[in-house]
């Protein structure tokens, strides 16, 4: 039978940098040192392919997947970075036309957190892992990536001054030093942050110690069960931090410097954020990527 897909393409001396399939829903099985449990994960896998081959053998990144997947069910993987890492090694080894191959993993995630320890509760965060391999003398070049996103609050600090000016003028007392720290109202927003880095095939991170970064960056934490006390503490709380996007992606490159001490200089950050405003009819959003070496060298320039 004639293979279509190796044929010369109608448009030629035009290579393609990445082709692959998306959408691929898959149960994969996780091994942590504490605990295994089961991820919904959603998959996407590409390649590259010359400009001397009409199209990429998709079937093949189908039955990788099932593979690589399927099989944690017998054998758990270490992480959904790991997965990805042995599934674009795999891509490069049977697409033996591609340069290189990329995979990109989401999953939901549960763990248990509450505002205070009668109130725990399984809340829902997002993890991504991503992978990519190259071709280089023998044997192939991997990198990895492992991210996390939680979803909490953010109190605008611009219109809570804004609001203490204006009610100072009606409540004179409130300009007294006593007053200072008195948690004032101003508006909210629903903030999304997402916190990622790319790391060396051989070193592990644990995800919860990402998102222990984000819910601290952010004003406060959100959850799912709140009794009517519980929800005055988290307001008091927020708005006793209160955050801009700004301040939240500072925080979490601060952070990340400062938690992950172990990591070389040479590990990348990557942190988003984006806050779903209350009174404006537009989002807002944040984003900065930097090395680990690049945030030490500033916060030392900070404390010198």
């Amino acid at each position: 039978m004639k293979d279509i897909h190796a044929m010369p393409p109608a448009i030629p001396r035009l290579a393609l940098g990445k082709v692959g399939i998306t959408g691929v829903r898959k149960p994969l099985v996780i091994h942590r040192p504490d605990r295994t449990q089961t991820l919904a994960a959603s998959l996407e896998v590409y390649v590259d392919i010359p400009e001397s081959r009409k199209g990429s053998d998709l079937s093949r990144n189908a039955q990788i997947l099932a593979e690589a997947v399927d099989s944690t069910v017998i054998r758990p993987s270490p992480s959904l970075e790991a997965t990805c890492v042995r599934i674009a090694a795999e891509l490069l080894k049977r697409h033996e036309y591609a340069r290189e191959a990329e995979v990109r993993a989401e999953a939901e995630y549960f763990r248990q957190r509450g505002i205070s320890g009668d109130r725990l509760s399984l809340e829902d965060y997002r993890l991504f892992g991503q992978a990519w391999a190259s071709r280089g003398n023998g044997t192939p070049r991997l990198r990895k990536a492992i991210g996390a996103e939680g979803v909490g609050m953010t109190a605008c600090p611009c219109a809570m001054e804004t609001c203490r000016n204006a009610l100072a003028e009606e409540f004179p007392e409130l300009r007294e030093a006593r007053f200072d720290a008195l948690p004032m109202i101003t508006h909210n927003q629903r903030n999304r942050s997402r916190l990622t880095l790319v790391l060396p095939e051989e070193v592990e991170v644990e995800a919860d110690r990402l998102l222990d970064v984000i819910e601290e960056a952010q004003s406060s934490p959100t959850y799912a069960i709140l009794k009517r006390g519980d929800e005055g503490t988290l307001v008091l709380n927020a708005h006793r931090k209160p955050r801009f996007v700004e301040d939240v992606i500072r925080s979490l490159l601060t952070l990340a410097a400062e938690r992950f001490p172990e990591l070389p200089d040479g590990v990348e950050v990557f942190a988003e954020t984006q806050s779903e405003e209350s009174i404006h009819k537009y989002d807002v959003r944040a984003e900065h990527r930097a090395s680990l070496g690049e945030l030490r060298a500033g916060a030392r320039k900070g404390t010198a």
